[in-house]
């Protein structure tokens, strides 16, 4: 109307007010007879002549805006009142009867749809037509899946007997993890918040890989508050290799990048707070990646434009209640995201030796990393940092092993460890001891608890039990 096309009301339509408030009017024979009429059935033509409807070649339509309503948190009530009934049905008839009637459902579709029907005489092609069809049931799919996950998210449901997965395409990609393997990025939701919502500054383009290290890097890094420290994470093939808080972003950043310079190399690295210059010249003193953290001011900016290739992220981390999908063989796998930290409270301390306040201060930090480590995890540090980390190997032992291997060059005297999940044995915890590891965070619960609380006095070392494991494989 704004543009001054000639307009004709749906109620002129169907001889029919919308009514309840809008909730209904396209649902009508007058419309969706039109749509789904087959041109070359006779019958069907005769019929729209006999009722006075009029075929429709093409129907765009753009949706109520349900997942940008769920984003920015408004209430339910506002929220039901963003599902849309006609516009899907209209989608869903108009893709049905493709070999007729041109559906489009997102502007980025105008342009393509435009230009055929300019070349062609205002007809579009059959290929075009059955594409869009496609893209159009899609489309309507992510959307009630996002509807879905919503009342399935407020109704506190544990195993819906249905669930659906939707997505929009954030970008194509060269390849998956390997070249043979063809990916693309789809964003599930219109969250203003984790990697589908980032703004690349510069850089190249992301690969399969990068996008699951960041994210990696970005859950990481949302553990530490901004208000009460800057932190960084140093990530390299989805594990932490660095972690460090610090009263600066620059001092984190170098503290991080202490506990494994080598692995740092080439890695991703996040932030929870601004970048400034001082933290761009650091980063860019390596060849590094990628960086991310919620801004960057315009010197950081600028020291990162002399290093045309890395990728410059701004983006802050997911908040509130997420669901993680895997897929499996056939299936997916659903669950609730590991966003369970247990609290200061509910730790027990189960030695003859309680934890000094220092030493306490720095399991809270390891446990909070040792969640984003792959199991069997084990993370030793000390005054805010990490040392040494031991990540995915078969065995408990062997990661410790690691561990300890990577925190030698720091030494391991008065340091913590932290471990995603019991000790079955003390054999590891001897192999801590020996390093000179002064306390210990586990989550408790094997049949052998008392063996591996009674090495622990017998070494001296205080050890607490937090009851929530943190696997993540």
């Amino acid at each position: 109307a704004e543009a001054g096309l000639p307009l004709v009301d749906v109620s002129a339509i169907t001889g029919f007010p919308e009514i309840l408030d809008g909730r209904v009017k396209t649902l009508h024979p007058a419309i969706h007879a039109g749509l789904l009429a087959r041109r070359d059935d006779p019958t069907h033509m005769i019929t729209l002549q006999a009722s006075g409807i009029a075929a429709i070649d093409l129907v765009v339509v753009n949706l109520y805006p349900f997942e940008r309503t769920v984003a920015a948190a408004r209430p339910f009530d506002e929220i039901v009142e963003m599902i849309d009934v006609g516009g899907p049905a209209m989608i869903r008839a108009a893709a049905k009867n493709a070999a007729d009637v041109t559906v489009v459902v997102d502007p980025s579709q105008y342009d393509e749809v435009i230009a055929e029907m300019t070349s062609s005489g205002g007809r579009t092609s059959a290929p075009l037509r059955r594409r869009f069809a496609a893209e159009a049931f899609a489309r309507t799919a992510a959307y009630d899946a996002a509807i879905a996950e919503y009342l399935i998210a407020e109704s506190d449901m544990q195993a819906p007997r249905w669930r659906a997965v939707g997505g929009a395409l954030v970008q194509p990609l060269r390849y998956g993890e390997n070249p043979h393997q063809r990916a693309a990025f789809y964003a599930t939701g219109a969250d203003t918040a984790g990697l589908a919502a980032a703004r690349k500054v510069q850089g190249k383009e992301l690969s399969y890989n990068n996008i699951g290290d960041a994210d990696a890097a970005l859950r990481c890094v949302a553990e530490f508050d901004a208000t009460e420290a800057a932190a960084c994470v140093i990530v390299k093939h989805a594990n932490p290799c660095g972690v460090a808080v610090r009263e600066t972003a620059a001092e984190a950043y170098q503290a991080a990048l202490a506990c494994d310079p080598t692995s740092a190399y080439g890695g991703i690295v996040a932030f929870n707070r601004p970048l400034t210059e001082e933290v761009a010249r650091d980063v860019t003193g390596i060849f590094t990646e990628m960086v991310i953290a919620p801004e960057a001011d315009d010197a950081a900016v600028g020291v990162f434009a002399h290093k045309p290739n890395l990728r410059l992220l701004l983006a802050s981390a997911l908040r509130g209640r997420e669901v993680s999908f895997r897929s499996v063989a056939g299936g997916l796998l659903v669950q609730d995201a590991d966003s369970a930290m247990a609290n200061h409270s509910a730790i027990r301390i189960v030695t003859t030796r309680q934890p000094t306040g220092e030493e306490m201060r720095d399991m809270l930090f390891a446990q909070r990393v040792v969640k984003h480590v792959k199991s069997n995890a084990i993370v030793i540090a000390r005054a805010g940092a990490t040392l040494g980390i031991g990540a995915g190997q078969m065995s408990r032992v062997d990661s410790t092993r690691i561990a300890v291997a990577r925190a030698d060059a720091f030494g391991a005297a008065d340091a913590v460890a932290a471990s995603d999940a019991f000790f079955p044995f003390a054999d590891a915890l001897e192999a801590l001891a020996a390093a000179g590891v002064a306390a210990v965070i586990q989550p408790g619960g094997s049949m052998r608890d008392p063996e591996v609380i009674a090495a622990a006095n017998r070494l001296g070392i205080a050890m607490a039990f937090t009851g929530v494991r943190h696997f993540l494989h």
